[in-house]
């Protein structure tokens, strides 16, 4: 199965194929430069594997939260290939793919995740997970946008007293809120981590063979919440 995964809702810019069993990705920081970049990479992505865009069997895509509009050019990318080329489409959660790039190794498997992206505004998205049987990711609360300070742990006694491992941008913006709603300090931390193409469609592939994958217009994108930007009363209050 040749699978095409894109990625646009934060600061990197990726897009990764699958095919033969192999992954190859394209990856970079590039804050506003996505539109610009996201279809040479797939372009790219398909020359190197030496495939044309109509031998794809699907699309996945990273459908936020994050940036408004790095989430709706992954949408709408997505949703234009897969119109055009007559294709299902699985949405992915953008929390859960910066999740699955938490350390996989024996010393952290069992850890909570916690993934967070900066959502700016004083504000931070978060969602919680825990490894799976297959290496990949299940979420043990719902997704949240929020003061990082009113973070709430999940209603799960086994994350309670251990430590976890926290990834995303959220971490470097708001450590100390966020070390203070752990139960202790974190086994592995790393605020320079970006929800990546690749994890989308880790994440994307088990669902495209049991036939989850949905039409191109049912792919939504999630923002978790309808504001961009503080008011100048809400500036000066801060």
């Amino acid at each position: 199965m040749n699978l095409l995964a894109i990625d646009t809702a934060t600061e990197a810019c990726s897009a990764a194929l699958g095919f033969d069993g192999k992954i190859i990705e394209r990856s970079e920081l590039a804050p506003r430069r996505h539109a610009e970049l996201i279809l040479p990479m797939i372009d790219s992505l398909l020359a190197e594997a030496g495939l044309a865009r109509r031998d794809l069997d699907g699309i996945a895509v990273g459908r936020g939260p994050g940036a408004f509009t790095g989430v709706r050019l992954a949408i709408s990318v997505a949703q234009g290939l897969a119109l055009g080329l007559d294709l299902p489409v699985v949405p992915v959660s953008s929390l859960a793919a910066l999740a699955l790039d938490a350390p996989d190794d024996a010393a952290h498997r069992d850890a909570p995740i916690l993934a967070v992206i900066d959502a700016r505004m004083g504000e931070v998205y978060t969602g919680a997970f825990r490894r799976t049987a297959e290496g990949l990711v299940e979420a043990i609360s719902d997704e949240a946008v929020g003061p990082a300070e009113k973070w709430i742990l999940p209603q799960n006694p086994q994350v309670h007293e251990t430590q976890w491992c926290v990834v995303g941008s959220g971490w470097d913006a708001y450590r100390d809120a966020l070390a203070a709603r752990l139960p202790a300090s974190p086994s592995f931390a790393d605020g320079k981590r970006y929800p990546q193409a690749r994890a989308v469609l880790r994440l994307a592939a088990p669902r495209f063979a049991r036939g989850e994958g949905s039409a191109p217009e049912a792919a939504l994108p999630v923002y978790l919440r309808d504001k961009v930007a503080l008011t100048l009363e809400e500036q000066r209050a801060r």
